[in-house]
């Protein structure tokens, strides 16, 4: 029941994330230009999407709003699942109980990932109620998978049986678009 409430909630936030960015983007360049060269009344097209652009801010408001106020402190589960089978993923210089028999150089996977206006409103939306940035979360754990798995790849092609030394690099790249680096040294073990 809840997993449902959710996603109509969801779905609540995407048509008002729609309605408002194709309303802000008629005002700005079909509404403005017009206004600008023609009789101060307003057609009816121009009218509709006043309406869509400030009815979808009020949905996104309303449906982030309920969001927060329905949700209770969840207990963060970690992350434990192995995206390649056979590769050893870690984050020291050593693996406990093997040895490193070679070393196969420096493997890295690389993204950069950005989230879409109508999500991006949301951030904003929060950022004024407060909580956690949900959309920005998401973001940054879809470029760490994809990051990961990329580096994972490249350590197969090399044969590896272990990354050893992995790092994680994000850089903020433009407006709601992150750059996430996925590093570490790739090893054969004994």
């Amino acid at each position: 029941m809840k997993k449902l409430l959710f996603a109509v909630i969801k779905f609540f936030r995407l048509i008002g994330s729609l309605g408002f960015v194709l309303g802000l983007f008629v005002l700005i360049f079909a509404g403005m230009p017009w206004y600008i060269y023609h009789d101060p009344i307003l057609p009816l097209w121009l009218k509709i999407s006043v309406y869509a652009f400030m009815g979808g801010l009020l949905l996104v408001l309303i449906t982030v709003g309920v969001e927060q106020g329905g949700k209770k402190a969840k207990k963060e589960v970690s992350e434990h699942k192995e995206l390649a089978e056979g590769i050893l993923l870690q984050n020291s210089s050593e693996v406990p109980g093997r040895k490193i028999v070679s070393n196969l150089g420096l493997v890295k996977g690389h993204t950069i990932y950005a989230i879409w206006i109508g999500k991006d409103l949301s951030s904003v939306i929060r950022l004024i109620l407060g909580g956690e940035l949900l959309e920005y979360t998401d973001m940054m754990g879809k470029a760490r998978k994809l990051a990961t798995k990329r580096m994972l790849d490249e350590a197969k092609e090399l044969g590896a049986d272990a990354i050893i030394n992995i790092r994680y690099m994000t850089t903020s790249v433009i407006g709601s678009a992150a750059e996430l680096l996925a590093y570490g040294t790739a090893v054969k073990l004994s």
